[in-house]
């Protein structure tokens, strides 16, 4: 069960109202249809923290890749007014922060999670 972190590009605190309920939607929708389980989530207004059940026949880089094109297409055409902030065809940053829960116990991450607040 890894969790994964990604950031909007440039960090802008922009995952909030209407966007942030979409972005929610479209990665719930992704999940389901990957058979990825959530476990746990936070979407503060800057990142998303996830906390997902992998089948072990998906790649990470795969999941990343299917999450982060599909909301950063269908949020660019949904919110034109995002394209002034963002221009050229990317919404989120490059990259993502993945680890394994080995080192540490699943317990500790879900706590983490469920004392992450947005302190911005």
């Amino acid at each position: 069960m890894p969790p994964v972190v990604w950031t909007p590009k440039y960090r802008y605190k922009v995952l909030r109202g209407k966007i942030r309920e979409r972005i929610r939607t479209i990665v719930r929708q992704v999940c389901k249809e990957m058979g990825v389980t959530i476990v746990s989530g936070v979407l503060s207004t800057n990142h998303v923290h996830m906390f997902v059940e992998i089948p072990p026949h998906i790649a990470v880089s795969y999941f990343m890749q299917r999450i982060k094109g599909r909301s950063s297409r269908k949020i660019q055409q949904e919110f034109p007014e995002l394209k002034k902030r963002y221009w050229g065809q990317r919404f989120w940053a490059r990259g993502y922060f993945c680890t394994t829960s080995g080192n540490i116990t699943d317990d500790i991450i879900l706590q983490y999670l469920e004392q992450h607040s947005d302190k911005d």
